[in-house]
């Protein structure tokens, strides 16, 4: 999947030779994407002695928040931030929290396709932290740990006439967290390799001149 990603990415750039600029070098962009999901599960089981019925769920809600400059046509260089915030309950009723705030730089080039709509491609980097709390049957459990997450993918973004711009984006997500604890004399070092896909909605501010704003 993640060699299609990087594919169309390079299609996006070859078509950018073919079709008219979407944006000016010096122009600038200021936004958010938000992203939400939930799901819930239903576990029944029965036996001879009885039956049961387990309701495991979890919760996650995303903003990354962001500024850019566009350096030359089309591409923009800037800087973002990620928090992410999510819950879980499994079936035995143990709860978890975990929270992850990123900061790191991105780019994106855009593909006009008609007027004031086009494609574009966005590479992202994020380093930062992330605290897990596990409320355990036996015991609250707190780990703090290091993150450095990259992500890739393609967008499409629709402008309006007072130069604000609606746009999804699917990406690719990969993050690796690295923690170490100490117990009863024994050190263990944990490193998690963490793959996601994801798709967001966001609201973009471009302002500087803007050439499809300007007809």
């Amino acid at each position: 999947m993640l060699s299609k990603l990087s594919f169309f990415l390079f299609v996006l750039l070859a078509a950018g030779s073919l079709n008219g600029q979407f944006m000016n070098s010096g122009d600038f962009l200021m936004g958010s994407t938000v992203g939400f999901s939930a799901t819930s599960s239903k576990i029944s089981q029965s036996s001879s002695v009885g039956t049961g019925e387990k309701t495991p769920r979890s919760l996650q809600i995303n903003l990354s928040p962001n500024i850019g400059y566009f350096l030359m046509d089309d591409f923009a260089l800037g800087i973002g931030m990620d928090y992410t915030h999510s819950y879980q309950r499994d079936a035995d009723n143990n709860r978890r929290t975990d929270s992850d705030f990123l900061f790191g730089p991105f780019v994106r080039y855009y593909v006009p396709v008609k007027e004031r709509m086009a494609f574009f491609g966005v590479l992202g980097f994020g380093f930062g932290n992330s605290s897990n709390e596990n409320l355990l049957l036996a015991g609250n459990q707190s780990v703090s740990s290091n993150i450095f997450a990259v992500g890739v993918g393609p967008g499409f973004t629709i402008l309006s006439s007072n130069s604000i711009g609606i746009e999804t984006i699917f990406k690719y997500n990969f993050a690796r967290s690295k923690f170490d604890t100490e117990l009863a004399g024994v050190k263990t070092s944990t490193t998690t390799n963490t793959n996601q896909f994801d798709i967001s909605l966001g609201v973009q501010l471009y302002f500087g001149g803007l050439i499809r704003a300007q007809k």
